[in-house]
């Protein structure tokens, strides 16, 4: 497993050792006590996968504590540009983000603490699945609008397709006034 560290602590990108040959390709996604030893969390208890066609904007979502989740996300087939944003108070890197590209063919996952806000774009039709430290709250839901101007993120992408829901979610200044000047 080759891990690639961030410039953010704690958000960290996996790439796993794929086996290939004539008949296809076998790979360890998940092995507890390797993911132990670099530090992930021990415990996931809620695995969700969804499909978005290619286009597709999901997010920015998080859940507020005490039901936050860290997550450890992948695409099984497709390509995603996947966004993390420090939500952590305190944390130097607060409202700062980090881009991925996870893909099928490379099998790359990312490892998003909790305390994050997290969401993707579908670059090719895909199929994104991801392990959640934590069980999902509806009372706990929150987000932040993908097109948030204070955090200015680059999706790579003109006109996305976006949910209703998504596109009403808050502002980062709404959430945090006392840290946006």
């Amino acid at each position: 497993m080759q891990v690639i560290k961030t410039s953010i602590e704690g958000l960290i990108e996996l790439r796993p050792q794929s086996f290939k040959d004539s008949r296809g390709s076998f790979l360890e996604t998940y092995n507890q006590p390797v993911y132990t030893a670099l530090g992930l969390p021990d415990r996931f208890v809620q695995d969700n996968q969804s499909f978005s066609v290619k286009g597709v904007l999901r997010g920015l979502h998080f859940q507020k504590e005490p039901f936050a989740q860290g997550k450890l996300v992948r695409v099984i087939v497709g390509k995603v540009m996947d966004i993390a944003v420090d939500l952590r108070e305190g944390s130097p890197t607060f409202g700062k983000y980090e881009a991925f590209i996870l893909d099928g063919e490379t099998s790359n996952m990312a490892y998003i603490p909790e305390g994050f806000a997290h969401g993707f774009v579908a670059l090719e039709d895909s199929i994104f699945s991801y392990k959640c430290t934590n069980v999902y709250n509806k009372a706990a839901e929150s987000g932040i609008i993908w097109n948030d101007p204070d955090l200015n993120i680059d999706w790579g992408i003109e006109n996305p397709i976006v949910s209703d829901k998504d596109q009403e979610l808050t502002t980062f200044r709404a959430l945090y006034p006392q840290f946006v000047s």
